[in-house]
């Protein structure tokens, strides 16, 4: 059965039941009690019985923000026949609807028609404002901006760990929800339960026409195609632990090439369609650097840390050999090689031609490295491919799991749906997204290719950084940080002044509006 049957039936079925349940309702409203088995209009009945904004039945339609308007419409029935207070309204939450139901059939229970006579208890009104908050954040946290934290170093030096993002979803065009009845603003577990926050029901993918393409060396927030780091290092025996697409771990990385490009590093060094890539002052790529010392440990890791911009913690020190080995980008590295206590100072690279079965497209035929890796084609929606013995470990993933193919490999013969083929044309774009932080992040070297119905969106602002490392609550939150851009060109700029004064206006005017009011009540 397609998704488009199955959601048809459920359509249907849901609509007849609505009408068993509800027609009476509809008649002691006034309404024509066959109007409850009409779609849509039905539910704009409703919306004018309980006495809310007709324009609320376009929410029943919006993934996840739907499951808190049909507890609002369960709870407003009820009290149309009186039933109103917490009891009730737990009633009729927790019997998913049937409450009201047993409510419409009830000879005793009468349905109140003119709803102004109902004075709205306490109660009602706390309901009606967490149900407003709760919707509001709902509908901003899926459809315009999500908040997310840096928890790795794989971007280190151009998003920090601990720094707090904004994420526009409207940018590449925000996805609709793919798992419609999940707990809001968390995502695929209940913090402090590790119990899922989801039921394993999908809606088809679809997302909003986006005012942008992704751009080539953008930072983009992704859900982790692999989701496991079984799968990633190219590993498929045993159990796989399906998640849908819009609860795989979210991922932030820059995305370097873009569908339809030639990759190839070299040395540690990305080249695109055959030129090396230039990144804005904004990006700061780093690499393992090994420094041998003239006096054994005379350079102190404070030194390291504070002088060389390393991040703290990952210096590590070799005494059998007297080597120093940490990450850092090439402008402290030159600024380290100048230091009178160094000797020699070599960056890490990762020489080819031995098979690592951790590398994408975890294949014998291709002995890559995380420094010296393809060249490699980025798939194009619409592109045709050939599909051989040597190609097929590249694509073999992209056929089968993200574009829902029955992919069968016999020796050199392949099958797709049950038809021999010698190729195949993709139906959307892919992106591979790396970190800039070369040697410390598990990215697409590793892998593979991003779909684009797995991109979440753009960053576009460090709201807060914290650093976990300071001594004082001075010192742990990062205040350059705060309220800067995350693209763009030039250095970091800190909007924080600008957004204070902006807070300080809002809430003085909220201020002077809500002493006006009190003035004209008294």
């Amino acid at each position: 059965m397609s998704h488009l049957q199955f959601w048809s039936i459920v359509f249907v079925v849901s609509n007849l039941l609505h009408f068993l349940g509800t027609w009476k309702i509809y008649k002691q409203a006034g309404k024509n009690p066959l109007m409850a088995l009409v779609p849509v209009y039905n539910a704009i009945l409703i919306f004018e019985i309980i006495g809310k904004p007709k324009w609320w039945t376009l929410l029943l339609f919006v993934p996840v923000i739907n499951l808190f308007i049909f507890p609002v419409i369960w709870i407003e029935l009820a009290k149309g026949f009186g039933k109103d207070g917490p009891k009730y309204s737990w009633l009729s939450v927790l019997s998913l609807g049937l409450y009201v139901v047993y409510l419409n059939y009830d000879n005793k229970s009468e349905y109140i028609k003119d709803r102004t006579r109902v004075e709205k208890s306490e109660f009602a009104k706390w309901v009606d404002s967490i149900v407003f908050a709760v919707v509001a954040a709902t509908i901003v946290h899926s459809y315009f901006i999500q908040p997310y934290v840096i928890p790795t170093s794989s971007l280190e030096k151009t998003l920090l760990v601990g720094d707090f993002l904004f994420v526009s979803k409207y940018h590449y065009g925000a996805r609709t929800p793919i798992s419609p009845i999940a707990a809001p603003m968390v995502h695929d577990s209940i913090p402090g339960t590790g119990m899922k926050s989801y039921l394993n029901i999908e809606l088809p993918y679809f997302r909003f026409p986006g005012f942008q393409k992704i751009k080539r060396n953008e930072i983009v927030v992704f859900n982790w195609p692999g989701d496991t780091l079984k799968t990633m290092w190219g590993d498929y025996s045993g159990e796989f632990t399906y998640k849908p697409i819009d609860k795989k771990t979210n991922y932030v990385k820059r995305c370097v090439a873009i569908a339809g490009d030639s990759l190839h590093i070299i040395d540690g060094y990305i080249h695109i369609n055959g030129k090396r890539s230039v990144f804005n002052e904004k990006a700061k790529p780093q690499f393992t650097y090994f420094v041998k010392t003239k006096k054994p440990r005379s350079l102190s890791l404070e030194e390291i840390y504070n002088r060389y911009m390393v991040n703290r913690g990952e210096a590590t020190y070799d005494s059998r050999r007297d080597v120093y080995s940490f990450s850092m980008d090439k402008e402290n590295a030159d600024k380290l090689r100048n230091n009178p206590k160094v000797k020699s100072i070599e960056r890490q690279i990762v020489s080819g031609g031995v098979f690592d079965k951790g590398v994408f497209p975890h294949d014998e035929q291709y002995p890559w490295s995380q420094d010296n890796f393809g060249p490699l084609y980025i798939p194009k929606a619409g592109v045709t491919v050939e599909l051989n013995s040597k190609t097929i470990p590249f694509y073999k993933r992209i056929i089968a799991d993200y574009e829902a193919n029955d992919l069968v490999i016999m020796d050199d013969d392949i099958f797709i749906n049950g038809q021999q083929v010698s190729s195949y044309t993709f139906k959307q774009d892919y992106y591979w997204m790396m970190g800039d932080n070369r040697h410390r992040s598990l990215d697409a070297r590793f892998f593979g290719f991003t779909p684009f119905d797995h991109v979440v969106g753009k960053p576009i602002l460090i709201w807060m950084s914290w650093d976990t490392n300071g001594k004082t609550l001075l010192d742990k939150i990062r205040w350059e940080r705060l309220f800067t851009t995350v693209h763009g060109q030039g250095g970091l700029k800190s909007y924080w002044y600008y957004a204070l004064l902006f807070i300080l206006i809002v809430s003085g005017i909220n201020r002077y509006f809500t002493k006006k009011n009190k003035d004209k009540k008294a």
